[in-house]
């Protein structure tokens, strides 16, 4: 662990609770908005906290994960549908409470919360098993195909956990004009995948072998 990684890590955290509060907030008119306090603690205080084991654990996986800067050209624009999709979804989110539309039932937003935080479990799980990731699509050093765990499942269980993760969120705010907007990631994802499967062909030994033992990519027996 360095200074360097800690203060750059605590930053980015830092920025993230604030863009979010002003993206729900903001187009709220009102700081009384009690499903956004809720993802903001469902969301963060997991990320604060696995951020404290990574930095002590695994302070390289960390260092991994902060870097979000997409080298590919293709996979950067779904980089930038993703980054929209949040944005429009949080301030359709906010703007409903300003103007009292249509709220979900309590019920469906506890529950969705719960989703979300299975979610975010096996989120941690997947970066237990492997070590590997990063937020970019890349081959490093070293890397062999990780087979095990849920990886015996799908062949891309991180971001099969991002759909129930970015699905939740929405229902967690109680919109359902939000949901409609993040139901857009599914078609975003499949579009990253098919990128990432043809890199990872291509530079990363053993991934063809792997793809003809996992045959799907996203949902078992579906995708």
């Amino acid at each position: 662990m360095t200074a360097k990684l800690f203060f750059e890590a605590i930053i980015k955290f830092l920025l993230g609770v604030v863009l979010l509060g002003v993206l729900l907030f903001l187009p709220a008119g009102t700081f009384a908005y009690v499903n956004g306090w809720l993802l903001i603690g469902i969301l963060f205080i997991p990320m604060f906290c696995a951020g404290i084991v990574m930095m002590c654990k695994n302070p390289a996986l960390l260092a991994k994960r902060l870097n979000a800067k997409e080298k590919q050209s293709d996979q950067s624009v779904v980089v930038k549908l993703s980054g929209l999709m949040f944005l429009i979804g949080f301030i359709v989110a906010g703007l409903g409470v300003r103007f009292d539309w249509y709220t979900l039932p309590k019920g469906v937003t506890y529950f969705a919360a719960v989703v979300f935080i299975i979610a975010y479990i096996l989120y941690a799980e997947v970066l237990r098993e492997n070590t590997y990731l990063s937020r970019t699509i890349e081959v490093q050093e070293n890397q062999q195909v990780v087979d095990t765990g849920l990886y015996g499942i799908v062949r891309h269980p991180m971001y099969a956990v991002t759909v129930l993760l970015f699905l939740s969120i929405p229902l967690v705010l109680g919109s359902v004009y939000a949901f409609v907007v993040f139901l857009a990631y599914p078609w975003i994802i499949a579009k990253r995948i098919k990128g990432e499967e043809e890199f990872l062909e291509k530079e990363l030994t053993g991934y063809r072998e792997y793809k003809q033992k996992v045959k799907y990519r996203l949902i078992p027996l579906i995708w």
